[in-house]
């Protein structure tokens, strides 16, 4: 083997040295966290994913066949935020995202994703279909009286017309939520697996689900890293138990060749309460899977 060794990696996402929010692919940091409603300290989730990305700069993806680290992608560091002010960094946050053509945003608290969707759905003219990982629905009306919480990211989105509700999916829900915002969530057509629907099911299973319930519609992720399980992520916020294994939600990712995707985030790694870099890693793992699956896609494999 020849080349940089890991942990000599440059300290841009996967090591990269392009810049230029021009390229094809645009990793973007978004250092918010002032919307969470437990443990803070989503602020250095960004510059904690980037280090741990080095460990996935040697070498192919082991089934796509394509190097997510040579693919063309730039690392323009982190977006400007608004000190103090969930509204103006919301508005800092959509500007910046605007001219992106396609963006993977490293939270940062799960409020970022908002104005990621008023961008993009500025952008493409109409609202997306979305595949969302999480513990949590995130459609609280508001969080503790804050509308911009980072639990009501998704409320917002289907009431602005952001999201398709009926091509949205949200996959590993299992935290307490009032019956009302359940009833809401599933009464505006979302389809809700449980983390107990995923275990009792296989990867293939509900990748099919996810590709059925998409279909042919522009689709954005948005990836919560609580989904998994603490035990396999314990550097978030608001762990609960009884979550996905990093290798069920890596397997579901694998299955999602056809699914149109435009964007994509990994939001709320805490790395105050990692162990090992563990949460970290899986959170950059979900960026390069996400990279060599599109990569593969492109490449017509």
């Amino acid at each position: 083997m020849t080349g940089t060794p890991t942990f000599a990696t440059p300290p841009g996402f996967l090591g990269v040295r392009r810049s230029d929010p021009a390229a094809p692919f645009v990793v973007a940091g978004i250092p918010l966290d002032i919307g969470t409603t437990n443990r803070a300290g989503t602020r250095d989730g960004p510059r904690a994913i980037r280090a741990a990305s080095r460990m996935l700069t040697d070498g192919d993806h082991p089934i796509f066949w394509v190097e997510p680290a040579a693919m063309e992608l730039a690392d323009i560091g982190d977006f400007d935020i608004a000190l103090g002010d969930i509204p103006a960094s919301l508005a800092l946050i959509e500007r910046q995202a605007a001219p992106i053509g396609h963006l993977l945003a490293l939270g940062g608290e799960h409020g970022v994703t908002l104005p990621l969707l008023r961008a993009l759905a500025n952008r493409l003219g109409g609202p997306v279909a979305l595949v969302h990982f999480d513990a949590h629905v995130d459609t609280w009306p508001d969080n503790f009286g804050q509308i911009y919480g980072h639990g009501s990211v998704f409320y917002h989105a289907i009431r602005e017309g952001l999201v398709d509700p009926r091509r949205m999916i949200q996959i590993g829900i299992r935290s307490p939520v009032q019956r009302e915002v359940w009833d809401w969530t599933l009464a505006q057509g979302v389809r809700v697996l449980t983390a107990q629907d995923v275990h009792a099911s296989s990867p293939a299973a509900v990748a099919a689900l996810v590709r059925d319930t998409v279909g042919d519609q522009p689709a954005y992720l948005s990836f919560d890293i609580d989904a998994l399980d603490p035990a396999f992520a314990p550097g978030t916020g608001t762990p609960e138990i009884g979550g996905l294994a990093s290798w069920q939600a890596q397997a579901i990712l694998r299955g999602l060749g056809g699914v149109r995707f435009q964007g994509m985030d990994i939001v709320e790694v805490a790395p105050a309460y990692d162990t090992a870099e563990m949460t970290a890693l899986a959170a950059a793992t979900v960026v390069w899977e996400y990279l060599a699956l599109i990569g593969s896609v492109s490449a017509g494999g």
